[in-house]
């Protein structure tokens, strides 16, 4: 398809050589774009004086995943999500897992064709209660993303932004109006891991945590991967676990994952169990009631328990469900004690069949 006008910019005087500039206001990056060229992310273009997306329905590829993939563990757990994602991206993470999407340049070119009616009906035809916009960071086709989210909320199916949070503010309010569930990267807890390790800084992905928990209704769970020698100082782990605490609240769910070697980051370490299950101890002495361990085997840190008597509500292995005893008219009490349970879950007390599966689908 062709270039799609794009959203948040203003026009720059023109450059030394005459040719006209915009500035993208959608990220802190604030991009100054001469004519013909792209800013930071690849993907946000500046064609004849105006700011162009160029990835406006078309996708790096579509597979269905468990929720709890994205990671959800309180959003309609074990139902089947349409994931898909584009190209490009406006963080620079050396660490990076999508690194053959959101760092490569010929996807852009050879992304398979989807509208969002297509993408939705895919989604109704695979029996998918949401759609999941992850892969690459669905803030930088944020046009792309509303437009899908609208088809979507119309046919009766919710929307899930996975992110990292790095977001101007306007554009962030606009787009979550549209989100029903949001993952945020919590990638650290120090402007210096921030700017080393990704080339962006702390302070607008805690601005959009603050938004998205205390200003909009949209179902928030953050994950924070833990990377051996660079945020895995217990005394850091802490101090994000006391302002989580204090500015979201200790009912957001928090994963903590386990890292693997990637990208340019293929000499460091992956993370040990002991450290996992370290932080997460860290953040229940906080105040955190539901906190998980992820990309490792975990029964006890991947099971979700009744914050008011202990008893396991939720019992998982990897992504697969193996006990559930949540009930009541909104699906949402522990059957143990009666007490509410945040999240959102189906009213039948049922959870979703599709266990660990991935399954790649066409547009």
């Amino acid at each position: 398809m062709d270039s799609h006008p794009a959203r948040w910019w203003r026009t720059l005087e023109a450059d030394d050589l005459g040719r006209p500039r915009v500035e993208c206001q959608l990220c802190p990056r604030f991009c100054h774009i001469p004519e013909g060229q792209r800013g930071f992310c690849f993907v946000r273009a500046n064609e004849g004086g105006r700011l162009v997306l160029t990835t406006w329905g078309r996708s790096s590829g579509l597979c269905i995943d468990p929720i709890e993939k994205k990671p959800l563990n309180h959003f309609l757990p074990g139902s089947a999500v349409l994931s898909l994602g584009t190209a490009g991206c406006n963080l620079g993470c050396k660490f990076c897992q999508n690194h053959e999407i959101s760092k490569s340049r010929a996807v852009d070119t050879i992304a398979q064709q989807a509208s969002p009616d297509q993408i939705v009906q895919r989604a109704i035809q695979t029996n998918c209660k949401s759609l999941a916009y992850t892969y690459n960071d669905p803030v930088i086709w944020a046009e792309y993303a509303i437009d899908i989210a609208k088809a979507a909320r119309e046919a009766g199916l919710k929307s899930v932004a996975v992110t990292a949070g790095y977001m101007c503010d306007e554009p962030r309010r606009e787009f979550y109006q549209h989100m029903d569930a949001a993952n945020v990267d919590l990638k650290g807890f120090s402007d210096k891991f921030y700017r080393s390790l990704t080339q962006t800084s702390l302070a607008p992905v805690l601005e959009t945590l603050e938004y998205l928990v205390n200003n909009t209704r949209v179902w928030v769970e953050v994950t924070n991967l833990i990377i051996p020698g660079h945020n895995d100082d217990p005394d850091e782990i802490a101090r994000m676990c006391d302002w989580y605490v204090e500015h979201l609240s200790p009912d957001v769910p928090l994963h903590f994952t386990a890292f693997h070697p990637d990208f340019r980051m293929m000499d460091t370490p992956g993370t040990s169990h002991g450290l996992l299950r370290l932080a997460r101890s860290l953040a229940q002495r906080a105040g955190i009631r539901y906190v998980y361990t992820g990309n490792i085997r975990d029964e006890a840190g991947q099971s979700t328990c009744c914050s008011t008597c202990g008893d396991i509500v939720i019992g998982r292995d990897g992504y697969r469900i193996t006990s559930y005893r949540l009930t009541g008219e909104l699906g949402n009490r522990c059957a143990s004690c009666g007490a509410q349970f945040p999240g959102v879950f189906d009213s039948s007390g049922q959870p979703g069949d599709w266990g660990p599966r991935r399954l790649p689908v066409l547009a």
